[in-house]
């Protein structure tokens, strides 16, 4: 459980910096003229894109992410739900254990 929450952590942590990335471009895009040119990085070459496409693309990228944090967060919530019951569970065996020790040693 513990690996399963740490990886999970791991991908929100990456989300977030794409989220933050992408929210970035958007502001960029945002101060743009029509007279701008936006280029897209397609392997080691540039190729001219169109704005309304580039932000649309943006925009939708954004969604995608968005919709991922919130899968991810229910995963989160899921584990730490998981974890919590098997803690609770662990007590109530080391107590159940105590008692039959201390009713050994009686």
């Amino acid at each position: 459980m513990q690996n399963d929450l740490s990886t999970t952590v791991e991908t929100r942590q990456r989300l977030e910096a794409q989220l933050s990335e992408n929210e970035l471009v958007k502001k960029e895009f945002a101060q743009l003229t029509s007279d701008n040119t936006v280029y897209k990085l397609i392997g080691p070459v540039l190729v001219r894109q169109d704005q309304a496409e580039a932000k649309s693309n943006v925009d939708k990228r954004l969604d995608f992410i968005r919709g991922d944090i919130k899968r991810v967060e229910a995963l989160l919530k899921d584990i730490d739900e998981k974890s919590e019951k098997k803690k609770t569970e662990i007590v109530e065996i080391q107590a159940a254990l105590q008692q039959q020790s201390a009713a050994v040693a009686a």
